[in-house]
């Protein structure tokens, strides 16, 4: 294609050389030429065509001398920084001279000479030509690796459990850049032309995207200033005029991966044509320059995606911000005791248990826990003060899986001091207290709370739903255009995740669904879901949430006193609705019907504790044990058990059996009183039961309709009974989230066109809280069954808006920027408080818009519960067709869905 192009030049002829002449004749026999067009390639001799042209001095389009060195991974980044242009940190292991230098290798990380990698990190062998290229993944997100090579059918990576890295060859160890998923590559023609492609990462899961005619799907991608100034300074370093290469965008940079010297693009017609032009143009320059050959080049007019909005006018779409709650998950359970042996204080000292408290996580940390259990229990004598169940509970659940993920239990030790008086836990079957002299231990063991693999394709299904948010089609497929945005770097995706490991899988499950992802979850994990850990976004343990929980503890204890004590009438009334008002001030619908439902709360307690009661001695009769038995007809008893009864996600009876327990003895309090704090975990069990182990929830789905009855008048309240505590408890999570939900949505509007106001999403810890003072004038709020959707934001008075303010958002720009932040329940319920109570409409509003505000407001009331995958979605329009002070200018729409 391109060299019949140049043919078209009135004074270039193209001569190709045989191959004959090639491999067999002398360079003295090979045809005369001006120009010469040469490149390395499997078995061509690339030392013959160097001596040919130091016989003949032709002008070479690319360089030969270099082509040697550009396939030596050592050269090429020798090149690459010598001329200053940013690679990944790397560091070389050469065992070429049978030595390798000082190499270390540990779970997490290793050591290079002076370097040390953290995984992820990527091995590269030092020979260009074998692409058999290793990324390795860390024991928190699953460990093993995947293992590039070069594509085979559909394939062109695979993951593999293998997470030791290769001890035979030489290797080049570098930073794993996260991209987001996608690779550019770049393809130079001269030091002034650069055509760039995206394509998906082969290290994300391995699938090669093909269009109908079976060719890899790939997408242009605009380059910035900086990224051009880049592919000039590699096209003259390695002097070579058509050159490929590719770079990695991360951390708001752009760094050169690969140089592969002599490459270009495949099956692009203006490619083509702008290559043979540039060509003929280069060599007509040096060659005749007499005749004064014009350089001009078109550049291709930017694809703006234009969508319309739901009140039916064009506008672009400029950012999609969600926050959303995980999936499915098994129920989350906890035990605790008390340990004294020397070897629990050795590994609390071993890992630097500061101030007083560790938590462990990793596979050989609690590999290690798990050794000790397992030792204690074969030597009885070596047992102090530690419960025997209690060490049989421990190893029963570190031994379940038969393997260590790192991310679905966790143990943590507090350190006591000498003489505390430590009061064993309900799970002892009674309420004594035991004083010990000498420090102790308090181990905390948690588990369960993990993903269910319902809960994956609850995730994977809304990704693959949310692509249709986005304009256009992808390969042919209409409704994809998301993938087509990503591909071509017009889309800024950044998914952040608490770091519960529930949490994050849920976001890597929803990133394959939403970008047409295929194989295992810890790659997408590793490269696509940010942790968002910090200064509290989306976890709650930051220091300003102390406050907050303090409140929290309260309003349920308040709540608690009430609930108990106030005498009920059994009969539905206009008194038992004031009643209502006592325990819930602001009598939400969903509240006002539990509260219908109940009648009398006291009495529906009691009558969930006896079918609890009735349930777990169920359990124990399927198991054909009793507590009276000896261990040993015990242990009988639950290995027949084990093989005749399938539950869920591979529970046991016997766990089964010990979650519903504990929940029965801590419900009941000695004093004949109920413990309502712990009706959100038993409608959590419940609800888990009757949904994946629902054959033996046949009887009890009248357990179901009490808790979810009970729950939906405790659990909201959780999070403050009136309008001022649940505003202020709200703050105590969320402020963190709303600040980046703010810069999110500022980041994208233009410095010179539209100026924001300071005020906007200010925060205090004032009961009167206004969200975003963003004088909406008029709110279209749009009500559906599903949506809450629709605000016209108008411009906010103009101010200044500093720059540096918001510096550290990296990735400015782009023409959609989306923004997914996944956490758990209490975010959700305290972002939804904010949207809810926040004075987010202007009471002096025209009577339209505040009708269809309360229309809104009425069918968020109604929300009993806020399920697995809520969402709370913010999308911002702008019309560039519009004057910039223009109040219709920009627009926003709120969505809003319970969840599955």
């Amino acid at each position: 294609e391109i060299l019949n192009r140049l043919q078209l030049f009135e004074y270039i002829t193209i001569l190709i050389f045989e191959e004959e002449s090639i491999l067999h004749k002398p360079v003295t026999e090979w045809p005369h030429c001006d120009c010469l067009i040469s490149f390395q390639s499997s078995g061509f001799p690339l030392d013959k065509a160097v001596e040919y042209t130091e016989l003949r001095q032709p002008f070479l389009i690319n360089d030969l001398e270099t082509q040697f060195s550009i396939q030596d991974r050592r050269e090429v980044y020798n090149i690459l920084r010598k001329n200053g242009i940013e690679t990944p940190r790397y560091a070389l292991c050469d065992r070429s001279q049978g030595k390798g230098g000082n190499f270390e290798e540990y779970e997490d990380h290793i050591v290079v000479g002076n370097e040390v990698f953290h995984k992820p990190f990527v091995e590269k062998p030092i020979d260009a030509e074998d692409h058999n290229i290793n990324i390795y993944y860390p024991s928190s997100a699953g460990g093993g690796c995947q293992k590039l090579f070069r594509k085979i059918g559909n394939r062109s990576s695979q993951y593999s459990t293998q997470s030791c890295v290769r001890r035979t060859g030489s290797y080049i160890y570098e930073d794993f850049m996260p991209t987001d998923g996608t690779d550019v590559k770049v393809y130079t023609v001269g030091a002034d032309y650069a055509h760039a492609e995206a394509r998906k990462s082969p290290a994300l899961d391995g699938k090669v995207e093909r269009d109908s005619d079976g060719k890899e799907v790939r997408f242009p991608v605009i380059l910035s200033a900086k990224e051009k100034l880049i592919a000039r300074q590699v096209c003259l370093a390695f002097r070579q005029t058509v050159c490929g290469f590719d770079f990695l965008r991360a951390h708001g940079k752009s760094y050169v991966c690969d140089v592969n010297g002599f490459s270009f693009v495949k099956n692009s017609m203006k490619y083509y044509d702008d290559c043979a032009k540039v060509l003929g143009n280069i060599i007509m320059r040096d060659l005749a320059p007499q005749f004064h050959i014009p350089w001009s080049i078109t550049t291709d007019a930017e694809d703006i995606p234009i969508v319309p909005t739901t009140s039916g006018s064009m506008m672009e779409l400029r950012c999609v911000i969600a926050v959303i709650r995980h999936g499915d998950r098994t129920p989350k359970q906890k035990m605790k005791m008390e340990v004294r042996h020397q070897k629990f204080f050795d590994l609390f000292t071993k890992y630097n248990g500061k101030p007083e408290k560790l938590k462990l996580k990793r596979p050989k940390q609690l590999q290690e826990v798990l050794d000790i259990a397992r030792w204690l229990l074969v030597k009885p004598n070596a047992i102090l003060n530690e419960k025997q169940h209690k060490i049989e509970q421990l190893k029963n659940v570190l031994e379940m899986y038969g393997h260590f993920s790192g991310i679905n239990r966790k143990v943590q030790f507090k350190y006591m001091s000498s003489g505390r008086s430590v009061t064993s836990s309900s799970e002892d079957g009674k309420h004594s207290s035991q004083s010990y002299s000498g420090p102790s231990l308090l181990l905390i063991l948690k588990w369960g709370g993990e993903l269910t693999p319902a809960g994956r394709k609850q995730a994977e299904e809304l990704g693959r739903a949310f692509r249709c948010m986005y304009p256009g089609d992808y390969a042919g497929f209409p409704g994809c255009g998301l993938l087509r945005l990503h591909s071509t770097y017009r889309h800024d995706l950044k998914i952040y995740a608490s770091d519960e490991g529930r949490v994050q899988m849920t976001a890597a499950a929803f990133a394959k669904g939403l970008l047409a992802l295929e194989g295992e979850l810890t790659p997408i994990l590793v490269q696509m879901v940010k942790s968002a850990n910090m200064n509290g976004l989306l976890d709650n343990e930051g220091d300003n949430l102390s406050d907050c929980q303090q409140n929290r503890t309260e309003a349920i204890c308040v709540r608690g006193f009430r609930f108990l004590k106030h005498d009920f009438p059994s009969v539905r009334n206009h008194a038992c609705f004031e009643s209502g008002i006592i325990i819930a001030p602001l009598t939400s619908k969903s509240i006002k019907k539990a509260m219908h439902y109940l009648a009398n709360p006291v009495e529906k307690c009691e009558r969930m504790y006896t079918l609890m009661k009735s349930f777990t001695a169920q359990l124990r009769t399927k198991m054909n044990t009793n507590p009276n038995k000896s261990k040993m007809a015990k242990k009988y008893c639950k290995t027949i058990v084990v093989s005749s009864v399938q539950l869920y996600h591979n529970e046991s009876l016997e766990v089964m059996l010990q979650r519903w327990t504990k929940l029965e003895r801590d419900f009941k309090l000695k004093n004949d009183h109920y413990d309502i704090s712990k009706i959100p975990d038993i409608y959590d069990c419940i609800k888990y039961d009757l949904q994946h182990n629902g054959t033996l929830m046949v009887e009890y789905a009248e357990l179901y309709t009490i808790s979810k009855a009970l729950a939906d008048v405790v659990i909201p309240q959780e999070y403050g009974m009136t309008k001022s505590e649940k505003l202020d408890i709200a703050l105590g999570f969320c402020v963190p989230l709303l600040k980046k939900i703010k810069v999110d949505l500022q980041r994208n509007l233009e410095e010179d066109t539209y100026r924001l106001n300071p005020r906007i999403f200010s925060v205090s810890a004032c009961s009167e809280f206004f969200l975003p003072n963003i004088c909406i004038q008029p709110i279209n709020l749009l009500y559906s069954s599903t949506l809450l959707s629709d605000f016209s934001m108008t411009r906010p008075p103009a101010s200044n808006l500093f720059p540096h303010t918001f510096s550290w958002v990296l990735s400015p720009g782009r023409h959609v920027r989306t923004r997914l932040y996944f956490t758990s329940e209490s975010h959700i319920h305290s972002l939804l408080t904010v949207l809810q109570y926040g004075a987010l409409c202007d009471v002096s509003s025209e009577f339209r818009v505040l009708l269809l505000h309360d229309l809104a407001m009425e069918y968020v009331d109604a929300v009993s519960e806020l399920n697995y995958m809520t969402q709370i979605v913010i999308m911002l329009y702008e019309d560039p067709n519009e004057h910039p002070q223009s109040e219709k200018r920009f627009h926003i729409e709120l969505h809003f869905s319970p969840g599955a």
